[in-house]
């Protein structure tokens, strides 16, 4: 249950993005890895323990073996945002007495599991401080806000298939007074700052629930952001309990995976291929090296999949059906909606198979479009086999989400089996050194 227990409280404290990544980063020191800023040169040695960040969303830990005769590249990718509402630049509209702040959707939520429940706001704030801007990171852990829904007797079609307007019908409420609020105000006071010294800032809501297990046997975990903080701490875990000295084990997380991921910090970024190219121009080695150690290399991108639904078992495919908690979900798609072929799912399997862990197979409906990965973007940027899998889950997206507690032992089981494995893919075959 330890296992169980970090991730829950992991979290439960990574609110956004900002402090996803921050959790990270913490975790990542107190287990002695060294910081490389991407505005200095790299400093790279065998033996020893580094991570890099870009933009304080996105972060990437690695640590390097010492005998790389013929090494490669063991990566995971997961990522660090979940589907919210974000707030706006001048963020206030009064209606009355009563003051609403204008979001906007980040990602696919489903908009009625954020209606009328306490909501808190986190994120980022751009601070001036004499002739620099210092960044914030903001959590008011607490109610502030809420969004409530319209009274059936004035929307008798609420129960009915009802399509919600996110200008019109999730603008959460914050204030009733007559007096003007001031929004920046009420950030500036949270930091103990000046309001005026409050230049912008990117804020979100998010759902106060705590995550918990329930069950007769524990069997379930709900949390908000289990999609994706969930894969986020199993394949960290993994790393942290790899000692692999042939290879450089390589952790990423992303930010803006619910958006598409094309931005600066994001998987179809630059950020990997940089920082693996730094990696290898560290330790000395040439550009043919690195085109080989790719060539030797495998990514397991982490992101959670569909469990079969008890009240809709008709949404799932006839013939690959995920249960919760009978073990990790390999992805397959004929459109590349995920990168898993026969090649990296056989490799996959022989790694949950040596550390006795148990997988399910996961196909959309036929007639259902499903959702990309990190996986096929971060291969744009760098070509590696890869494998998409994830852990089986209920009402994805939604402000409060579901899954197996006894999952999370098995992503953290086979992640560290496979930060610990030595895999040659050639042309004809697949060797486990």
């Amino acid at each position: 249950m330890n296992n169980i227990n970090e991730c829950i409280n992991f979290i439960n404290e990574s609110k956004t993005c900002f402090h996803a990544i921050s959790n990270i980063e913490k975790i990542l020191i107190d287990n002695n890895f060294q910081f490389l800023s991407e505005d200095n040169n790299f400093k790279v040695t065998k033996g020893n323990k580094y991570y890099t960040k870009r933009n304080g969303s996105s972060i990437i830990a690695f640590n390097v073996g010492d005998d790389l005769s013929n090494y490669g590249f063991n990566l995971t990718a997961s990522h660090s945002d979940s589907p919210t509402f974000k707030i706006k630049p001048n963020s206030i509209i009064k209606t009355g007495n009563a003051y609403k702040l204008n979001t906007e959707g980040y990602g696919g939520m489903i908009c009625s599991s954020w209606l009328d429940r306490p909501l808190s706001i986190a994120g980022r704030v751009m601070v001036k401080d004499n002739n620099k801007i210092v960044h914030h990171l903001i959590d008011f852990k607490k109610p502030v806000c809420l969004i409530p829904s319209v009274a059936i007797h004035l929307n008798r079609t609420v129960n009915d298939g009802f399509k919600y307007n996110k200008q019109i019908d999730m603008l959460p409420i914050i204030a009733m007074q007559k007096e003007e609020f001031n929004f920046n105000a009420f950030i500036a006071e949270e930091l103990n700052v000046k309001t005026e010294d409050v230049i912008n800032y990117d804020l979100f809501l998010y759902a106060l629930d705590q995550g918990f297990i329930w069950g007769p046997n524990n069997e379930f975990l709900s949390a908000p952001r289990i999609d994706d903080l969930e894969c986020a701490y199993t394949t960290l875990k993994g790393l942290l309990n790899s000692n692999n000295q042939k290879n450089i084990n390589v952790f990423c997380c992303f930010d803006n995976e619910e958006v598409g991921s094309k931005t600066l910090q994001g998987a179809a970024s630059t950020f990997l291929s940089d920082v693996l190219n730094r990696i290898n121009n560290s330790l000395g080695y040439s550009k043919d090296d690195y085109y080989c150690a790719l060539a030797n290399s495998f990514m397991i991108s982490a992101d959670n999949a569909h469990a079969v639904h008890p009240n809709h078992s008709e949404l799932s495919d006839q013939t690959n059906r995920v249960e919760i908690n009978e073990g990790i979900v390999i992805k397959f798609n004929a459109a590349q909606s995920y990168t898993t072929d026969s090649v990296s799912s056989a490799t996959f399997k022989m790694i949950c198979d040596k550390c006795n862990v148990p997988y399910q197979m996961y196909t959309n409906r036929s007639d259902l479009v499903g959702g990309g990965t990190l996986g096929n973007v971060s291969s744009s940027q760098v070509s590696i086999v890869s494998v998409d899998i994830g852990l089986g889950q209920w009402s994805m997206h939604s402000a409060l989400e579901t899954c197996g507690s006894k999952d999370v032992e098995y992503a953290v089981s086979a992640i560290s089996e496979f930060y610990n494995s030595n895999i040659k893919i050639t042309h004809n075959q697949i060797e486990f050194l």
